[in-house]
């Protein structure tokens, strides 16, 4: 009989791996485990292995860029409420580098894709706000401007992350 997945021990290994990533410490089944006490077995009860680690890191960043979208309150001005989406984009990128160079690292399938949608479409509807608001151009696409937006994001966050 298969043994009962524990979400604590699930989050641990995320949090080790995570904590692991930011020390730039290689991740093996033997090193992610090492001073947890769990077995390496857990990691294949909880992802199935290494791979659904992975996968589970990555859908951790979204969701957590997700909970980090959730505090920006909406305003009467949705530009304003782009910018503050976008800062909230950046101040989470840094704040969780770790889980940010996983969240796109496409060789890996994520657990639940319209999550991360999600964490795009908060951009869209800040974008369509905008635009139904006479802020932006009529012939504006809100998912192109959201994709721009997003692209420059993360282009600030990697020129921020290594530095001058």
């Amino acid at each position: 009989m298969a043994r009962p997945k524990d979400p604590a021990v699930r989050t641990l290994l995320i949090e080790r791996a995570a904590a692991m990533l930011r020390a730039r410490e290689p991740i093996t089944l033997r090193s992610l485990v090492a001073g947890t006490g769990v077995s390496t077995m857990a990691v294949y009860t909880h992802f199935e292995g290494m791979d659904g680690l992975w996968q589970a890191l990555r859908q951790e960043g979204f969701t957590r860029l997700g909970a980090r979208f959730a505090t920006v309150p909406a305003s009467a001005d949705p530009v304003r409420d782009l910018t503050a989406l976008c800062a909230a984009y950046l101040d989470h990128a840094l704040t969780h580098p770790d889980l940010y160079r996983v969240m796109f690292d496409a060789s890996v399938d994520l657990e639940d894709l319209p999550a991360a949608d999600a964490t795009l479409e908060e951009l869209v509807r800040a974008v369509r706000r905008g635009r139904d608001a006479g802020r932006f151009g009529a012939d504006v696409v809100p998912l192109d401007l959201a994709v721009q937006s997003w692209a420059i994001g993360h282009g600030l966050v990697s020129l921020v992350a290594t530095g001058p």
